[in-house]
């Protein structure tokens, strides 16, 4: 009975531990960091050529993760809503993934995002990210305006109340 309940405490501790923190990410209203993460192409993508320019939605995400093909509908919701008064950026956070792999995924599922490749970790550190299907809004002044994780965010509603409409 002990080693069973030792067991299971050491399982309960590892499935915790593969949960991300809620509440991860920079807090609302704190300056959005204007890191430099390159594309798929290895071509610097500067954050601060559009933070403080436009609103941005920065998607932490993978493609093995079933919450973030989720969201898809929702990107695709607020890029044919918004247009370009809002730049659309994934960050792919580059665990158990390959450039070919990512390639794949975006011809397959066409997101309306410019993807970057995250394998220094840049943009994950410099967002405080510890997960995929993580969501930052930032607003044109360049400040965090909403983070938030999982499949059940209202990411055009947040969008939304960003942009103004």
């Amino acid at each position: 009975m002990r080693r069973r309940a030792g067991a299971t405490l050491v399982l309960a501790a590892l499935a915790w531990s593969a949960v991300p923190a809620a509440g991860q990410g920079l807090p609302v209203g704190s300056p959005a960091p204007a890191v430099t993460v390159p594309d798929l192409d290895g071509r610097p993508f500067d954050l601060g050529t559009v933070i403080g320019r436009t609103p941005v939605l920065l998607t932490f995400w993978a493609t093995w993760c079933p919450l973030c093909e989720a969201l898809l509908p929702q990107y695709e919701e607020a890029a044919a809503r918004f247009g370009d008064r809002v730049t659309i950026l994934g960050v792919n956070v580059t665990v158990n993934q390959s450039k070919e792999r990512v390639r794949q995924y975006l011809e397959e599922h066409r997101p309306p995002w410019r993807t970057l490749w995250d394998e220094e970790g840049e943009a994950v550190r410099a967002y405080d990210v510890l997960g995929t299907s993580v969501v930052v809004i930032v607003d044109a002044r360049g400040r965090v305006a909403y983070t938030g994780e999982g499949q059940d965010q209202d990411v055009v509603g947040e969008l939304a109340r960003v942009v103004g409409r």
